[in-house]
């Protein structure tokens, strides 16, 4: 995710904190770096320009070049303005009170991923304890009815469709029947076109007079740039959209779209999709990612990942499982699950103050959890929890149960008795813990 900014904006925040005095020189070499990162990065042109103008007029003022980090000021600066930039604020959805229904209308292109949003989005309501409706009012592209029947059914939510009808009657029946049961989000997915067209807005302006919704949200592919920020500005002027989707931003190694929408149609981007699951659609935080972009990494949103996983028990036993090195191989297969679920490893790194853009995507070599997954899940239950029972025959036949090697089996449990030792050593210095949270603030602006 945006990893061309981040590796080029990570490097000049690590260079300008390190300097004990800047310049107007180095300022403008900096801001000049900035520039092209952000135009290399399909960002809309008058938004550079205004970024780079601003950030050139701050940063060599006095309070700047005198200040006793004048290094970390530029950079608080640059976040900033990159903040301002993606939007201020996270941008809530403005929905009304549980006893009346609230209508989302999801509007963009084919291809643009707006059934799948619709059906990310009803998932993510329902956690929140709303009564979900999805309508199937896209009735141009084949099989869209179907896909979205099946994608409601796999979430648990509510669907109507009504094949062979005009889309706005689809989406009044689907408000009038969400109204008389009783739910309080209706999700109206709409008709898509491979291009924006006159015919394409008028239909979704039926729809939207129809049902008169509370939140217009164009879903917009990360990956296409400028001709995202291009489509919205049609799909603005016909719907006065109230906010943006993007799809496939764990993708995007840009981020030219994200970066320009707030300033060229004035509309803030609401939700990202960070992956196919059902469940990988997240809000959009401009301060977490402009920390991201700037190499500071996203505690934030490490630490609520790792709270929708583990659970605070397991957590409290599983330390005290580190501090007396009774941690076993059971409890290692946990964590592989636990992981997944978080996400790949290279987007938890990039969460990680100090590692976002300086991880070798190649070096990431995911098939070794795969692989030691494989070996520890072809032991018996015994042998998990007590490895020191695996003697060479066992090594052997574990081997060949998992398709590797006997060289490999070796390696997992030396490894593994490395890092429950190391664990106990964590678990037991407080004054180490410490230095570890300190160490993961980041550069403090």
């Amino acid at each position: 995710m945006l990893e061309k900014l981040t590796e080029t904006f990570s490097g000049i925040a690590r260079r300008m904190s390190g300097n004990a005095r800047i310049t107007e020189k180095n300022i403008t070499e900096a801001v000049e770096e900035i520039k092209t990162a952000l135009l290399e990065a399909d960002v809309n042109l008058r938004v550079v320009r205004r970024l780079v103008n601003r950030t050139i007029e701050e940063a060599t003022g006095e309070a700047v070049l005198k200040s006793v980090n004048p290094g970390q000021q530029f950079v608080k600066i640059v976040h900033d303005k990159i903040v301002a930039l993606l939007g201020d604020g996270t941008a809530e959805l403005n929905l009304k009170g549980p006893d009346t229904v609230s209508v989302i209308m999801m509007a963009g292109l084919q291809g643009s991923g707006k059934t799948t949003t619709s059906a990310k989005l009803a998932a993510r309501l329902k956690k929140d304890g709303r009564r979900v409706m999805l309508a199937a009012a896209d009735l141009t592209r084949p099989a869209a009815a179907d896909q979205l029947s099946v994608l409601a059914n796999q979430v648990g939510v509510a669907i109507y469709r009504e094949d062979g009808s005009k889309p706005e009657k689809v989406a009044k029946a689907a408000f009038k029947k969400a109204k008389k049961e009783q739910f309080d989000v209706l999700i109206v997915d709409t008709a898509g076109r491979m291009q924006v067209d006159a015919e394409l807005m008028k239909e979704i302006t039926r729809v939207k007079d129809a049902v008169r919704p509370d939140e217009i949200l164009l879903v917009a592919d990360a990956m296409t740039g400028q001709n995202a920020v291009e489509i919205a500005k049609s799909f603005d002027e016909a719907l006065d959209l109230t906010g943006v989707v993007l799809s496939k931003f764990d993708s995007d190694a840009r981020g030219g779209a994200a970066l320009s929408f707030k300033s060229v149609i004035g509309k803030p981007v609401k939700f990202v999709g960070m992956g196919e699951k059902i469940e990988n659609l997240e809000p959009f935080h401009p301060d977490r990612i402009a920390s991201r972009i700037l190499g500071m990494g996203d505690v934030v949103s490490l630490v609520e990942k790792a709270q929708e996983t583990i659970d605070i028990e397991d957590a409290e036993k599983l330390q005290k499982k580190m501090a007396k090195a009774t941690f076993t191989l059971e409890d290692y297969l946990e964590q592989f699950a636990r992981m997944r679920k978080m996400g790949s490893m290279k987007s938890i790194m990039d969460m990680v103050p100090g590692m976002a853009g300086q991880i070798d995507e190649s070096k990431l070599d995911e098939s070794v959890w795969k692989r030691e997954e494989a070996i520890i899940l072809s032991m018996t239950l015994e042998e998990r929890r007590n490895h020191r029972m695996i003697g060479p025959p066992r090594r052997k036949r574990i081997a060949q149960g998992s398709g590797t090697s006997v060289a490999a089996v070796n390696r997992l449990l030396k490894n593994f008795d490395k890092s429950r030792n190391m664990m106990k050593k964590m678990a037991k210095n407080k004054k180490l813990q410490q230095q570890l949270m300190g160490g993961m603030a980041g550069p403090k602006l």
